[in-house]
């Protein structure tokens, strides 16, 4: 078949999960469900950290902007699949297929890199804690953080510069629920290769440098647990790195299963449904993880409550 540009044929076709119609209307419930917690979820805690005195320290600060990004995360790809599902409609248009990646790649780089520059901050508060506030003071904290967008919004441009000298040939069907870089450009018909060099290096160095710092980080707070003589001093230290290091597990765990079903035959639906634990569930998980987890967060949510209920009174 010859190439074509699609700008020409303007539309993808994403096939989502199933082609089964019975299957739509429980899809549909299912993702609307995890949607709509997810955004709460969030929410809430970005509420919480925002009106609470008690919360304005760096985990915080940093968690409240790990909470939007997983807004952003998940709302770059749900709200399209529930429209698709609703209308039975599967197409995509090449413009919303761009923005689609674009955004994808912004925020799923900034959870690599918040959740790095989050075990940084509980390294130095449990290795250096005589010095925690004068390193993680607020002008360092959002350097750090305006690093992190730029490094993201710079990647996410590059590819997508890329990708835009990419053609591809009619009626081009992707079984998958979302516009994802890599399984795209397995099906386009013009030469690929400097896409794909730009893409495994760049992934890796935001994949590899941010767990290698973290693992980096949490070899330091391991020894210096361990140095702690009593049982409790220990535990301490160590809880307050438990919601962190099981969001991290989650993410890195989900993650690593999309990479290695993605060197599977493409054609298989393997990839995209182990994606869904990837960007939707882990999203919708981590709100539980801090708040459960998390003394201080529980009781700035009690006394929201108190002073919403005193108002009623």
């Amino acid at each position: 078949m010859e190439p074509e540009n699609i700008t020409s044929t303007s539309i993808f076709i994403l096939l989502g999960l199933s082609e089964e119609n019975d299957v739509q209307p429980l899809l549909f419930g299912l993702f609307l469900f995890i949607y709509l917690v997810c955004i709460i979820g969030n929410l809430l805690i970005i509420l919480i950290i925002s009106s609470d005195a008690h919360l304005k320290t760096p985990m915080y600060f940093f968690l409240s902007n790990l909470s939007f990004t997983d807004i952003g995360f998940i709302s770059t790809i749900v709200p399209k699949m529930l429209v698709n599902i609703l209308t039975q409609n599967k197409s995509i248009t090449y413009e919303g297929c761009l923005a689609q990646m674009y955004f994808f790649m912004i925020f799923s780089g900034l959870d690599s890199l918040l959740l790095t520059v989050m075990a940084y901050d509980r390294f130095v508060a449990i290795c250096h804690p005589l010095h925690y506030m004068i390193i993680m003071n607020p002008h360092f904290c959002s350097s750090l953080l305006l690093l992190s967008w730029l490094i993201c919004l710079a990647y996410s441009l590059l590819q997508t510069l890329m990708f835009l000298r990419v053609s591809f040939c009619k009626k081009t069907e992707i079984p998958h629920y979302f516009c994802e870089l890599a399984q795209i450009l397995k099906l386009a018909c013009s030469d690929t290769c400097a896409n794909n060099v730009l893409l495994y290096c760049v992934t890796g160095l935001l994949g590899i440098i941010p767990l290698s710092g973290i693992l980096f980080s949490y070899s330091k707070i391991i020894s210096t647990i361990v140095g702690i003589s009593s049982a409790r001093g220990k535990y301490k230290a160590f809880s307050t790195c438990g919601s962190h290091l099981s969001v991290v597990s989650l993410f890195y765990g989900t993650g690593l299963g999309v990479y290695l079903t993605s060197q599977t035959p493409y054609k298989s639906r393997e990839g995209s449904i182990t994606s869904v634990m990837y960007t939707v569930v882990a999203p919708m998980l981590n709100p539980f993880i801090y708040s459960l987890r998390n003394k201080d967060l529980n009781q700035a949510l009690r006394r929201i409550f108190h002073s919403i209920g005193d108002k009623f009174h």
